[in-house]
């Protein structure tokens, strides 16, 4: 770990300032020997040259600029002496004050200057030229100044780093202190970035007492919204008691009671049970369990839709499939015929099998009745990747699900999604086609049906026994479940596809026998290795080496995958990420670099956002450099390569696989990482000409059977395990599934 430096000095230089994050690059002067400068960055409260300082922060070595001080901590002093005053005021901090206006006031009242602009500004109007309306202006902007640097003085003082002290300003104002010390908890429900456990530390410093309303209030709700995380609807009444109970160490008497008092100010929603099941009694966020509900309603509506076909179109409709069976070259089997009329005449209808069984051509021979009666489709999968690859087999336009509902553009501080496609403003279509069904969430199901018109209808297509959602909901394979809508699942492997050695041994993984793994395949491969670092090695020798000539066009940056089931271990995407990028992106003095959390972002870097972000402005440009396209809206698994790094005002530019153009500032780089490996629950929805997969050891819940068929079916041309045989039958005999809390199912058959 880096040493951190204290420094006190002079702020001799601003040499960039950002007035939108705070972030600043400025040249200080050390009290100890001003004769010499420190170039200093950092996000802080608007510094004025002149200004004397207190600074903490460590020394990095920019490849462009040299060593900087990457400043973690400021304090700042008043000018003090006419001097300085006379410099801070000329300086243009105030708005209409500049260098000869400075002098007047200065040469009026001396040292006093600072003192009576913040209590009694109006006594500048006795300077001529200075009327009473511009005194109070200067008056006024001095005291928001001055409060932003108390603010953020006094934030630090709990360990809050100036970038969100920043942010904490901008939502609370004069506020801050006294929310701080009343209810810090706040800042975990408003500031982006900021949990319960750093509100729970503030409050704590602040001296907030263990039992506090505010504390039990946002512990319990914390205790559900990390159910969320890991996939639940809701939690059981008894399970959220003593989730939060371990967490706030507690009384559950004490947690049953700010309970039900949330669930009487209709913050949390407790859903009626027989008494003999009140242990297990469903509690929900407001927002989700309107949701569910919603969800279940309008399927069970749509359903209801059916074509308006008389008996003789149905006929002529079946008897063209019949006759005209070759899509593409590859004639519809019986199952897929099936799908193609269920699509005819179901409101919803639900596509699913595994790979090679087809669903493309089904969606394209979909489409292509669709077609014949004239209905206006729209296609839309849950990430740009599985949009993009949706668009190249159906030769039709697809989108992103958030794309397709027109996502609106938001404050920083809102947490809330809100798309123009609603109740209001449906989308304009009679058929609605979603691939990669397995991969939407709760809310984002909530928001795709409140935005399709009634009449309209709905075919989700997905692989029902890949990993469900990262967000919370398990909602294609709960209406599989419910028995409530149409379902076809198609099971023929087709010849082309029983050719892949690929598609054989993911089927065999879904079924719960062991992949073939021998030298006679051409496209799946097991490469034995005994120790972790003998599989880094191999992993590396692959996508340096072995994996760029062994197959056709291959550029090891798109088109060769890392994925792991894990996050940490010498086999996890840390790890495997600072391997992988030391040698496909190795430091040069012609790219730049930007260390970020103890992660070294360079000019070229594979990097991969991890956070919806709503708000992020993207364009899209020709050849010739001109935009054509621009919209809002990042998500999580999004991946593409930063192409540029800009120190002087500190931001970096990523390109994303689809095009997309996207500018991100410092504040905004905590939901980027790299991405030369990734976790296989990140990887959902993209495809890749090779995945190489390691796999030595491992927890049994991470180490499972759908999270290497995921990983498998992520491939199209080739799939590496290196690692232990072993273990590969282990994940393959572990048919774990973890059991999310949702109720969808039930709703669904209930109506």
């Amino acid at each position: 770990m880096r040493e951190q430096i204290n420094f006190e000095g002079t702020v001799e230089n601003i040499i960039y300032y950002n007035a939108e994050n705070g972030f600043t690059v400025f040249s200080l002067a050390p009290k100890d020997d001003e004769s010499k400068e420190i170039t200093c960055t950092g996000t802080l409260p608007q510094l004025i040259e002149g200004e004397r300082v207190k600074i903490k922060g460590v020394f990095v070595n920019n490849p462009r600029y040299g060593s900087q001080l990457s400043v973690e901590y400021v304090e700042k002093n008043e000018p003090t002496g006419t001097d300085a005053i006379l410099r801070y005021l000329g300086s243009g901090v105030i708005k209409g004050v500049g260098e000869r206006t400075a002098k007047r006031i200065v040469k009026t009242f001396g040292e006093d200057t600072l003192r009576l602009i913040d209590e009694s500004p109006e006594r500048l109007s006795e300077i001529k030229g200075i009327s009473l309306e511009k005194a109070l202006d200067i008056g006024g902007i001095y005291h928001e100044q001055a409060e932003l640097r108390r603010a953020m003085l006094y934030l630090q003082d709990f360990g809050i780093t100036p970038a969100y002290a920043m942010r904490i300003y901008k939502r609370f104002g004069e506020a801050t202190r006294d929310i701080v010390k009343t209810n810090p908890y706040a800042l975990a429900d408003d500031i982006h970035g900021i949990g319960f456990k750093t509100a729970d530390a503030i409050a704590f410093r602040a001296g907030i007492s263990l039992d506090s309303p505010f504390r039990l209030k946002a512990g319990l709700k914390y205790a559900l919204n990390q159910a969320a995380l890991n996939g639940h609807v809701y939690l059981p009444k008894r399970q959220l008691i003593d989730n939060a109970t371990e967490l706030l160490n507690i009384s559950a008497e004490l947690i049953d009671n700010t309970l039900i008092q949330l669930v009487m100010d209709a913050s949390l929603f407790l859903e009626d049970v027989p008494l003999e099941d009140k242990e297990n009694q469903p509690v929900y966020t407001n927002v989700f369990w309107q949701a569910e509900n919603y969800i279940a309603q309008k399927l069970a509506e749509l359903s209801k839709n059916t074509l308006n076909m008389d008996k003789a179109d149905r006929v002529d409709s079946r008897d063209l499939l019949w006759e005209n069976t070759d899509i593409y070259g590859i004639k519809l089997a019986e199952n897929q015929r099936l799908a193609v009329e269920e699509a005819l005449i179901s409101g919803v209808l639900v596509l699913t099998g595994g790979p090679g069984t087809g669903k493309t051509t089904t969606i394209n021979a979909i489409i292509q009745s669709m077609n014949k009666y004239g209905l206006r489709i729209e296609l839309a999968a849950p990430t740009g990747r599985a949009a993009k690859r949706m668009s190249e087999t159906s030769g039709i336009e697809a989108k992103t699900i958030h794309r397709l509902l027109e996502i609106d553009y938001m404050s920083d501080d809102s947490k809330r999604q809100s798309f123009s496609r609603n109740e209001n403003n449906p989308i304009e279509a009679d058929v609605i086609i979603i691939d990669e069904s397995s991969m939407v969430d709760l809310m984002l199901m909530f928001h795709l049906l409140k935005a399709i018109a009634p009449g309209a209808r709905l075919i989700l297509a997905g692989d029902v026994d890949q990993l469900p959602s990262v967000g919370p909901g398990n909602i294609l394979a709960d209406i599989i479940q419910s028995g409530a809508v149409n379902v076809v699942k198609l099971t023929e492997i087709f010849r082309q596809a029983q050719e892949s050695a690929i598609v054989l041994n993911a089927h065999r993984i879904n079924h719960g026998e062991y992949p073939a793994v021998n030298d006679k395949s051409k496209d799946f491969f097991l490469l034995k290795r005994s120790t972790p670092d003998e599989v880094v090695n191999t992993i590396l020798d692959l996508v340096m080496r072995r994996l760029p000539g062994f197959i056709k066009d291959c550029d090891n940056f798109q088109d060769i995958q890392v994925l792991s089931p894990m996050r940490k271990s010498s086999l996890g995407v840390v790890n495997l990420n600072r391997e992988l990028q030391r040698r496909m992106n190795p430091a040069s003095p012609e790219k730049k670099e930007r260390e970020f959390r103890g992660i070294t972002f360079r000019q070229g870097d594979k990097v991969m956002q991890t956070k919806n972000n709503y708000n992020m402005i993207w364009y899209v440009s020709n050849a010739n450099g001109r935009k054509i396209d621009e919209g809002v809206g990042v998500f999580n698994g999004d991946m593409g390569i930063m192409t540029d790094i800009n120190n002087d005002d500190s931001r970096f530019t990523v390109r994303f696989d689809d095009g997309r153009i996207v500018e991100y500032d410092v504040t905004q780089m905590e939901d980027l990482e790299l991405c030369y490996a990734a976790t296989i629950h990140k990887s959902q929805g993209s495809e890749y000409k090779a995945v190489i997969i390691p796999i030595h050891s491992g927890p049994p819940m991470l180490m499972s059977r759908n999270l290497l068929y995921t990983a498998v079916t992520r491939a199209k041309e080739l799939v590496v395990i290196v690692g232990s045989e072993e273990m590969l039958r282990r994940m393959v005999d572990n048919n774990r599934e973890v059991n999310r809390y949702t109720a969808l199912a039930r709703r669904l058959t209930a109506k």
